[in-house]
């Protein structure tokens, strides 16, 4: 009943996101010898080392339904039946999983072969770029690329877990807005002087969304305290991973990816890359960028409908929401469901 419970739940989940990559921890944070429990799209993930891989598993023993992450979890190299290398051992009947996901050992009845269906739900999962990535389902696209990442002219500087009580397409939209740079970034991506954003467009390519270029004046564009008419380029590789990059004096560029924790709970992440300005410490830079996402987090957190609205009908636009406008129709075209919601906006007689 609990393996049919588990699958029930695995399919039930939006196909768009179920399919993708997503972040749920720093590598660092994976220790040896222990588990390590993230939540994604609803769903309980444990993640430990096993043979020199990260590994990830739904955090269930089918024994008898106990947590693996639950406390006195730990994570051994054995020697046991003719299997060796590192097992995971649950904590409740000391049931060794290996690297797979397989049962191989049961102290109860030692002389056993534990059964097939004595396998872990296990997921597929990467490290990549300090990060570790997992996919619930089969992934349909590779982990998106950081530009700048093997580009030794950069310096990349990695920001986050940050949780946010906000639907994960909500802060991917914010992060993609310029217009709001004026009035909730004020003195340092925009100014109330220069609130105007010139016409630019936003298409669909085989990479995802592209803007053309859109110039804003920024008092403070990355941290330096040096304003300048920055040149924006924005990109969406996925539904909730965005990018840009802008010219600044140099070249500056974040790569934003969101963790669908719960349909209104994410954990946001950024890498930050700079090709100038090597006095700046990695913590200035994080500093720099703590003060602007927590300027961001009382708009997003204040937003109705919480999931983001594709019925563009329910809102007015203006001509600086193109990219807006082209995210929520992509979604749509794709048939996101997770964190959006075709609902239309209540209005309130007065």
């Amino acid at each position: 009943m609990a393996t049919q419970t588990v699958r029930e739940k695995l399919a039930s989940i939006d196909p768009v996101l179920k399919h993708d990559w997503h972040v749920v921890a720093r590598a660092e944070d994976v220790p040896e010898g222990r588990t390590f429990g993230v939540r994604l799209l609803d769903q309980p993930v444990a993640l430990w080392r096993a043979d020199g891989e990260i590994r990830a598993a739904y955090d269930l023993c089918f024994h008898r339904g106990t947590r693996l992450t639950a406390e006195g979890n730990r994570v051994e190299a054995v020697s046991k039946n003719g299997f060796r290398g590192d097992c995971l051992i649950c904590p409740y009947h000391g049931w060794h999983y290996d690297g797979t996901g397989q049962c191989v050992y049961i102290p109860a009845a030692p002389e056993q072969k534990p059964p097939r269906k004595a396998h872990l739900q296990s997921f597929e999962v990467r490290e990549r770029y300090g990060w570790v990535w997992v996919c619930v389902g089969v992934p349909a696209h590779d982990i998106p690329v950081i530009p700048e990442w093997d580009d030794a002219s950069f310096r990349n500087v990695l920001w986050g877990p940050r949780s946010v009580p906000a639907a994960g397409p909500r802060l991917v939209e914010n992060f993609l807005d310029v217009a709001h740079f004026p009035y909730v970034h004020e003195g340092y991506l925009g100014d109330l002087d220069h609130t105007a954003i010139d016409d630019y467009t936003a298409s669909l390519t085989p990479d995802g969304l592209v803007t053309t270029e859109i110039k804003v004046w920024q008092p403070d564009p990355d941290g330096t305290g040096i304003g300048t008419y920055s040149s924006y380029v924005y990109k969406v590789f996925r539904p909730l991973v965005g990018y840009f990059v802008k010219q600044t004096g140099g070249r500056f560029s974040i790569f934003f990816t969101v963790t669908p924790v719960e349909p209104r709970s994410s954990v946001a992440w950024m890498c930050i890359s700079m090709d100038y300005s090597a006095e700046m410490a990695d913590d200035e830079i994080r500093a720099f960028q703590d003060t602007i996402f927590d300027q961001d987090v009382p708009i997003v957190t204040a937003q109705f409908p919480e999931e983001l609205p594709l019925d563009l009908a329910s809102e007015i636009s203006a001509r600086a929401d193109h990219l807006s406008i082209r995210y929520r129709q992509w979604l749509d075209e794709l048939g996101m469901t997770y964190g959006v919601t075709q609902r239309e906006r209540e209005i309130v007689q007065l």
